[in-house]
């Protein structure tokens, strides 16, 4: 349990602090940054593979058409993810970033809903209508919908829906999510080089040697967050998980300088309270589903 936690709490960091990462490399272009970021990715976890000697369970794992176009729709939308944040920080919308993280466990149960015909009750159906107002509530002040939340909600929503039918471990799934989209990501950055377009060039020697760590940056919260995941109960990591947009949304205030408005206060509050609502009532729900030990039903009884 206590390495569990350890874990989890070190997968969530790092993800909370992958905005500071990207902010690294503001001048080069998002579509730029997400190709390093899936070459570097392949080549890491390629490395991984061959130490573990895993190769062979690894092109095994794929069976059949439905798992394969699965992980074909998996790539193309952790890569949709992966572009929309890293645009949205180098482009100072790491608020907008933390409210999607914050929304994304709503919406994915609301996936559930509607794609595996998972049950919600009363107490989840109330904390989406409350994120609902809380979206509502900045769309109508603002006048424009916050796209960058809603679009990293819903492709990892999806990209979590996508993964139910592709049960890898973790290094493997990753490995073939981003060897689909690699061809496409080489071919990116050569064309930047034959067109002179590039701009890592322009990076100092130090910014290179952490544009070529991206892969472990994206694979290593990866294995930490699997090995959390066996070792914790599904509604303790779920509990942690808000640790990373947390980390975002301190970070776009006290470090960005990105304005926190009376307007977001309320938006926000919406959804932490959906959060608080969600998370009570997800724990009432398996409390009252867990199996009755036989002995301890018989002591009282007695």
């Amino acid at each position: 349990m206590r390495q569990g936690i350890i874990y989890a709490i070190v997968a969530y960091l790092a993800w909370g602090l992958l905005p500071l990462y990207w902010k690294l490399f503001q001048a080069m272009g998002a579509w730029e940054i997400l190709a390093h970021r899936i070459v570097w990715s392949v080549i890491f976890v390629a490395i991984i593979i061959q130490v573990t000697k895993r190769w062979r369970s690894m092109w095994g794992a794929v069976t059949g058409f439905k798992m394969f176009g699965a992980l074909a729709i998996c790539s193309l939308l952790i890569s949709a993810n992966w572009l929309i944040f890293i645009w949205a920080v180098n482009n100072n919308h790491v608020m907008q970033t933390s409210l999607g993280y914050y929304m994304n466990p709503l919406i994915t149960v609301l996936l559930g809903v509607l794609f595996l015909k998972e049950k919600m009750h009363a107490g989840q159906w109330f904390a989406l209508i409350l994120a609902a107002f809380g979206v509502l509530f900045i769309t109508f002040q603002y006048g424009e919908i916050p796209w960058v939340s809603l679009s990293l909600a819903l492709t990892f929503a999806f990209y979590s829906l996508a993964k139910k039918l592709v049960r890898l471990e973790a290094m493997v799934g990753l490995a073939w999510e981003t060897l689909f989209v690699a061809p496409i990501a080489f071919g990116y950055l050569l064309m930047l080089q034959v067109n002179g377009t590039e701009t890592m060039t322009s990076l100092a020697w130090w910014q290179l040697l952490l544009l070529t760590l991206a892969g472990v940056a994206t694979a290593m919260p990866l294995y930490w967050f699997a090995q959390a995941a066996t070792r914790l109960p599904l509604s303790v990591v779920g509990f942690i998980q808000y640790l990373a947009p947390t980390i975002s949304l301190l970070s776009a205030v006290f470090l960005f300088g990105e304005p926190f408005t009376q307007t977001h206060f309320i938006s926000f509050g919406f959804i932490w309270s959906a959060l608080i609502v969600f998370t009570v009532s997800s724990v009432r729900i398996k409390r009252k589903a867990a199996p009755i030990n036989p002995e301890v039903a018989i002591k009282k009884q007695a």
